[in-house]
């Protein structure tokens, strides 16, 4: 097997843990955001720690102020990625958080300079398109939750965005660090103020299995990238979307209605012609 195919494999296995992980947030609807914050990023903060001091990477890091921002905005999106998942359908909420890379192409022009290529604005609109559809916007408190979950791409997108600009000053163990570390950290005084529920047996298996698969699904994306090219791999992230939507009628028989599919397809043919555009000037 050459090292393409893989890449492949490795993504595609990352995708499927990362709509597992979805699934388990929304599985935890007992469990305060915060909590299941906490248990998401505690296993990842034990992990990273065991890789700085075997790799001898700077815990501190060089660009620190960098580092903070990308971790805050990594928590805002966590925070709000897992707020969508407790109040939308997996799917749904799993399409609109698939807006980030569209978020990056904007940010990235504002903030590092680099142009739009006609091919990307026009998966822009198309991106654009499928939120609508899948948010149906009816303008009362309903369309609060599909916000928040564009939010939550918002922010994942400022958080790669800034870790274009720091992967020229500091290792990917310390960024991991960084995120982990101020996300783990920044929830407990939440808990002890009472954001804080007593698992039940299954719910603390829950945990585990939510850490596991944010974990695995991290590390397998990690090494995905070791294969093959970041532009050659980005397209198979969509399949997080499948999976999500089989998990999503399997367990919570949650069907997606027409306009949400339809959304879901210009998102995904938005991400195609993004990668193509990307494909095409390498």
């Amino acid at each position: 097997m050459d090292d393409r195919k893989k890449g492949i494999i490795l993504i595609l296995l990352s995708a499927l843990f990362f709509a597992s992980m979805a699934a388990t947030v929304k599985f935890l609807d007992r469990i305060p955001v915060v909590e299941k914050i906490f248990f998401r990023n505690f296993l990842g903060l034990l992990v990273a720690t065991y890789l700085i001091k075997k790799n001898k990477k700077k815990v501190l890091g060089n660009n620190k102020r960098l580092l903070i921002f990308r971790s805050i905005f990594g928590l805002l999106g966590v925070a709000a990625y897992f707020y969508a998942l407790s109040n939308l359908p997996l799917a749904d909420t799993v399409i609109l958080n698939k807006m980030s890379p569209f978020f990056v192409l904007v940010l990235a022009a504002i903030f590092l300079g680099e142009k739009i290529k006609k091919l990307q604005f026009i998966s822009l609109i198309l991106a654009i398109l499928g939120a609508g559809f899948v948010v149906k916007p009816e303008f009362d408190v309903s369309i609060i939750p599909y916000i928040i979950a564009l939010l939550s791409a918002f922010f994942a997108g400022s958080a790669y965005t800034i870790i274009r600009h720091l992967r020229h000053t500091d290792s990917s163990e310390t960024i991991v660090f960084y995120f982990t570390f101020i996300s783990t950290v920044a929830m407990i005084p939440f808990m002890l103020a009472g954001q804080f529920v007593v698992p039940t047996l299954i719910e603390a298996i829950g945990f585990l299995g939510l850490g596991i698969f944010a974990t695995t699904a991290q590390f397998l994306m990690t090494n995905a990238y070791r294969f093959a090219p970041a532009g050659e791999l980005a397209i198979y992230t969509y399949t997080n979307i499948v999976f999500s939507t089989i998990i999503g009628i399997i367990i919570w028989s949650e069907i997606p209605d027409i306009l949400s599919i339809i959304g879901g397809i210009l998102i995904i043919l938005a991400g195609f012609i993004n990668y193509y555009s990307n494909k095409k000037k390498a």
